[in-house]
């Protein structure tokens, strides 16, 4: 007899498609202690490891981001941050991610690229092996500095081409660093082959998504959750099935003050746009690849149905090939339905 599964362990269960995640976010506390310590930076003073994730704004925040990615220095160092944070993500069922990373914040430090890269990609052939999870990668521009550093970066993209990198993303504090300064950056990247997206509307106007479609020619948009005070580009992004990936947790202490029912993820989903959801920067928000979902249902209110459909666009927002994707959307649906049938009737 099939026994009955709780919410939370469903949640957990669900196969899941990550597309908002950063590298440097995902760095458990005591592997930045032990990487410090290995390389001899130092640390503020902290009771325990856990308090070095403790800030009260996003400057505090991208700070000790920063610090993170400076502990951070060889093959090896890579390697393992990649590998633990893969690990963390099978252990939730996420079965394939397309995963953010820094490198500007490395090269500040004097990392090469290339050995960077070699590192991540190890991590991620090992959690391949250990896991089955599949990884691809998007080096993000900080959009706090000069467009020329941005394009710059996007040549060094280029000149050191894989097959596991794959995309360009735009991150860091978004208000007074518009998209389109980085206009040229995307356009070299997007004319060599690199799918393009960036973090837009998140703490500014809505016209900042249209500039990311039309100017930047962005695919899709992390964040995004002003684009609902504005009537038209809403529509407008309906109509296109723009997919936009939302981390709830993250953004809930940052912008909207910790109020998860009136989150705007719910007005957007609402209006129809194509919501996925992720968690951002896990262990310095306190969540996991399963928490974001369990927030959804349980403080946000969506439905067992909307939670399948997140899934969906995940898949859908995905840079997999079409055949890819057509097989994943098959097989995600299968296992999905599956286990909600294990679900006590609601």
């Amino acid at each position: 007899m099939q026994h009955d599964m709780s919410l939370r362990e469903f949640l957990k269960a669900i196969p899941k498609v990550s597309l908002h995640l950063h590298l440097e976010g995902s760095v458990q506390a005591q592997t930045v202690v032990e990487l410090a310590e290995k390389h001899g930076v130092a640390l503020p003073a902290h009771k325990v490891p856990q308090d070095i994730y403790s800030y009260p704004d996003i400057i505090k925040f991208l700070e000790v981001y920063s610090l993170v990615a400076h502990v951070v220095r060889d093959v090896d160092d890579f390697r393992r941050i990649t590998y633990e944070t893969l690990r963390e993500a099978s252990e939730h069922n996420v079965r394939y991610r397309e995963m953010f990373w820094s490198p500007m914040a490395h090269m500040d430090v004097g990392v090469k690229y290339p050995d960077a890269l070699e590192g991540i990609v190890r991590g991620i052939r090992d959690a391949k092996k250990d896991f089955g999870i599949d990884c691809r990668l998007i080096a993000d521009i900080d959009r706090m500095r000069e467009p020329e550093l941005g394009l710059e970066l996007v040549e060094t993209v280029l000149n050191h081409r894989c097959d596991d990198l794959i995309g360009l993303g735009l991150d860091y504090a978004e208000a007074g660093n518009p998209p389109e300064k980085f206009w040229k950056a995307f356009r070299l990247a997007g004319s060599r082959g690199l799918r393009l997206t960036a973090h837009s509307c998140e703490d500014a106007p809505p016209r900042n998504v249209e500039t990311c479609l039309d100017l930047l020619g962005c695919e899709r948009i992390d964040h995004g959750y002003h684009v609902i005070e504005d009537e038209r580009i809403t529509a407008r992004c309906v109509e296109e099935g723009i997919v936009f990936n939302a981390t709830p947790v993250s953004t809930a202490w940052v912008y909207f003050g910790n109020d998860l029912p009136h989150h705007p993820i719910r007005k957007m989903v609402a209006a129809g746009i194509k919501v996925t959801l992720d968690c951002d920067d896990p262990p310095m928000f306190k969540t996991d690849p399963t928490r974001d979902y369990i927030v959804a249902v349980e403080e946000m209110g969506f439905s067992i149905e909307q939670i399948r459909e997140c899934v969906m666009n995940s898949i859908d927002g995905s840079w997999l090939d079409d055949p890819s994707k057509r097989r994943m959307r098959r097989d995600l649906s299968l296992e999905f339905d599956r286990l909600a049938a294990q679900l006590p009737e609601r």
